[in-house]
């Protein structure tokens, strides 16, 4: 019987509570990794580590905001009494408010900002002390087709996936070195609970544009992540890794 891919890793999942972030628990999970399942709401990190611990694994559940670098710094320091290490980061927690530049108010624009892209920043800087120590690690960031190509009415969502590239670029440079390697994936249609309210003659066209003639599901994401994260992938390093079914070809 093969080992499994993460055995004996200690991963942070952020906004692991639901969607793309609890599949990737999951995944993780099953592939040996010791988790920790991050996310604004109690219910949440509970339900998700529990679902892990009923998989075999060990999991802890944290709240954690990531737009607040006090509660990132916490829950670093909590992963690393706990276990003495931090072997891979997914930059998984986001959110949209969408508008039409013209329509769009500074809150809206602010609040995306904050948690798509400052988060970002916190957790990785918060980490990277302990995985530079250690000569290893992975960080993987969220980013979108959005942030290729840009999305009409997602002017501040689109800046965020476009500038967590940024990021990927930079700190695949700067880590690299160090032996801690920096990867974005760009999912595109994902069948998560963000699409609830989308009518089906929405989803339906979305459907449409897509090759596969499918949307993705968390599942096809959390499965990318789980390879980027192992030794299989230890060569790749800055990488972009577009996840659409081809719906931009």
């Amino acid at each position: 019987m093969s080992t499994p891919r993460l055995a004996g890793k200690v991963a942070i999942i952020t906004g692991a509570g639901q969607g793309i972030g609890l599949a990737t628990a999951l995944k993780f999970v099953r592939e040996g990794a010791t988790l920790v399942a991050c996310d604004i709401r109690q219910q949440h990190v509970d339900a998700a580590a529990e679902q892990c611990r009923q998989l075999g694994g060990q999991a802890l559940g944290l709240v954690v905001d990531v737009t607040q670098r006090d509660m990132v710094d916490a829950m670093v320091q909590r992963v690393l009494s706990e276990w003495g290490r931090i072997d891979v980061l997914v930059n998984n927690a986001g959110i949209t408010q969408d508008a039409r530049l013209q329509k769009m108010t500074l809150e809206q624009f602010d609040q995306v900002i904050d948690v798509n892209l400052r988060g970002v920043f916190h957790c990785a800087q918060a980490v990277s002390e302990t995985m530079v120590a250690q000569g290893a690690g992975v960080i993987l960031n969220a980013s979108s087709v959005v942030g290729i190509y840009g999305n009409f009415g997602q002017t501040n969502y689109a800046a965020t996936k476009f500038g967590v590239i940024g990021f990927t670029k930079t700190w695949s440079r700067e880590l690299g070195p160090k032996g801690v390697r920096v990867n974005a994936v760009a999912p595109g249609f994902v069948q998560t609970p963000i699409l609830d309210s989308m009518p089906d003659k929405v989803i339906a066209g979305m459907t449409e544009r897509v090759p596969l003639r499918r949307l993705g599901q968390p599942e096809d994401i959390a499965n990318v992540y789980a390879f980027l994260a192992s030794d299989e992938a230890g060569y790749i390093n800055g990488a972009v890794l577009e996840v659409s079914g081809g719906m931009t070809v």
